[in-house]
């Protein structure tokens, strides 16, 4: 036997240890896999598990008793779905008012046609053509009738049911996420107390940084997102009521959900506006973009980029990047996990090279790498 070959036993104990990670990373895979459908409303409860804990831990300091048991996650769990279920509750009575409305709209536009608007005529640009499009079109009886004609039935029949299986999954999903966050709120002390564990044993000393910027990076965004979202929703509020939109408080809320994704706000505005141009009231609808975008820019570009840049340690590119792909690759959760994602992979790349600048010499939003 040659005097550098290992002995029987330590060639048993590497095999082994082999088998064993190969092993391990196979039910890793398996585990995965068969989780899979579940695993956007763990990280959903994982989600708001973190962005509320500082309340959550508040609440279990001033009241101990209380929240040593169920009663505490029962009740934060209970808000959590209020929260949500409130706003959607009260706009799908809304929709369904508007929808009756509708309806009795569409048959007077068959009976009827639908009359050149007079907000046509005092275009700047373009009028003599949108008003000789709408006569052809629309301003008749029969032209209505002929545009209506070309929605295929049948096509928004097989619409309507992809929308209500979506809706059914994602009422699964917002089910079980509320199921998976009493429990993360339940045992969260023993869940992170076992991960620093383990991420101690499998990462070392990075293991706790890792966990502490993915903490900071959900929190920063949340509050880039979320909070400065709802801002925006409530200042358009009041611009909504002074220019006389319709419904002004359900568009704010609106407003709010649609500025939490990049772009998204702009949208509704175009639709307020549209809305105004239907009353004839062009100078309004003109106001309601102006001081709309003009919201969403200084928020987009001076408070957002504080708030999430400050809290990821992130240059704005790379949290515009986390924000855009996460909503590419995740839907909505890829709002939280994207930056969250980012921030991790460059505090890691910045560990790799030796870059680690004291705090009080970066700028958030224009350091490098």
């Amino acid at each position: 036997m040659s005097p550098y070959s290992p002995a029987p036993a330590d060639l048993v104990a590497h095999r082994q240890r082999r088998a064993r990670i190969l092993l391990s990373l196979a039910l890793v895979l398996l585990g995965l896999w068969i989780v899979q459908g579940f695993l956007a409303s763990l990280i959903w409860a994982a989600v708001i598990a973190i962005a509320i804990s500082p309340l959550y831990g508040r609440v279990k300091r001033r009241w101990p008793k209380a929240a040593s048991g169920a009663l505490a996650p029962l009740i934060a769990t209970t808000l959590i779905a209020a929260i949500v279920l409130v706003p959607i509750t009260v706009g799908l009575f809304r929709a369904a008012a508007e929808a009756q409305d509708a309806v009795r709209w569409l048959a007077s536009a068959r009976d009827n046609g639908v009359p050149v608007p007079s907000w046509l005529f005092s275009l700047p640009v373009g009028s003599q053509s949108a008003v000789a499009w709408w006569q052809v079109h629309l301003a008749t009886p029969e032209a209505t009738r002929a545009e209506l004609a070309r929605f295929d039935n049948a096509y928004l029949i097989h619409h309507t049911q992809l929308v209500g299986k979506g809706l059914i999954h994602r009422s699964v999903v917002f089910a079980f996420t509320l199921l998976a966050l009493f429990f993360v709120l339940r045992d969260g002390e023993a869940l992170v107390a076992q991960m620093r564990r383990a991420g101690t044993a499998l990462f070392g000393p990075s293991a706790e940084r890792i966990g502490q910027q993915v903490v900071q990076s959900v929190r920063g965004t949340i509050d880039g997102l979320v909070l400065v979202g709802i801002g925006e929703g409530a200042l358009m509020v009041f611009a909504y009521m002074a220019l006389g939109v319709p419904h002004p408080i359900l568009m704010g809320a609106i407003t709010a959900v649609a500025a939490m994704i990049p772009f998204g706000a702009a949208l509704v505005f175009a639709v307020a506006a549209f809305m105004l141009l239907v009353q004839n009231a062009v100078t309004s609808a003109i106001l309601v973009m102006v001081i709309g975008l003009a919201v969403v820019g200084v928020a987009d570009h001076f408070v957002r980029p504080v708030l999430i840049g400050g809290a990821t340690r992130l240059p704005f590119l790379w949290v515009l990047i986390g924000i855009l792909g996460g909503v590419e690759t995740l839907g909505l959760l890829g709002l939280f996990v994207g930056p969250a994602t980012m921030a991790v992979l460059v505090m890691l790349w910045r560990e790799l090279i030796g870059h680690d600048l004291p705090d009080a010499t970066r700028d958030p939003v224009t350091e490098p790498l």
